[in-house]
């Protein structure tokens, strides 16, 4: 059996990382090897991209294998406090912190914000008080430290032009 790829983001890490693993492993297993390869701390917890609570590390890698391996976050919080603020409204809430930036902009533009799906398209989570646009593959966990676990954005227009080339004289 092929060995399974592994990416992962976390608390102190920077960028998707990788890592090869056995398909008979366990995710205690992988938060082992993680733990001694960066020097994480031993309290760190392991999260399934996406996942609200972290996982089962007796649960088997390949169980959680998709199309691109195994998708995981290392992270000591449990939850990450998110405010979205949009057009003076602002909406809260607790994410897991292996949550996509893509998964807190649907939740925040089509859930809580009553967008279409074409019109959240044309909108970016900016970290308030910053410039910083973070890509929709970054985890939440990435952007925080502990104990401060709580992190602002506002929903703005990405400011693409299309078509306009000005005057090109």
């Amino acid at each position: 059996m092929a060995n399974i790829d592994i990416y992962y983001q976390g608390e102190g890490l920077r960028g998707i990382q990788h890592l090869e693993v056995h398909p008979d492993s366990n995710l205690g297993e992988v938060k082992v090897m993680l733990i001694e390869k960066h020097g994480l701390p031993a309290d760190i917890l392991i999260f399934l991209e996406d996942a609200e609570d972290p996982a089962d590390e007796a649960s088997a890698i390949h169980a959680h294998k998709g199309k691109a391996g195994v998708k995981l976050h290392v992270h000591r919080s449990r939850k990450i406090e998110v405010a979205v603020t949009y057009n003076g409204r602002t909406v809260e809430h607790h994410f897991g912190p292996g949550t996509t930036i893509a998964h807190v902009k649907g939740w925040a533009a089509e859930r809580e914000f009553g967008m279409s799906a074409e019109d959240a398209g044309e909108h970016l989570l900016q970290i308030v008080g910053t410039q910083d646009r973070p890509a929709l593959g970054v985890h939440l966990g990435a952007l925080v430290v502990p104990p401060d676990c709580r992190i602002a954005f506002d929903l703005v227009p990405d400011q693409r032009v299309n078509g306009d080339q000005g005057d090109l004289r």
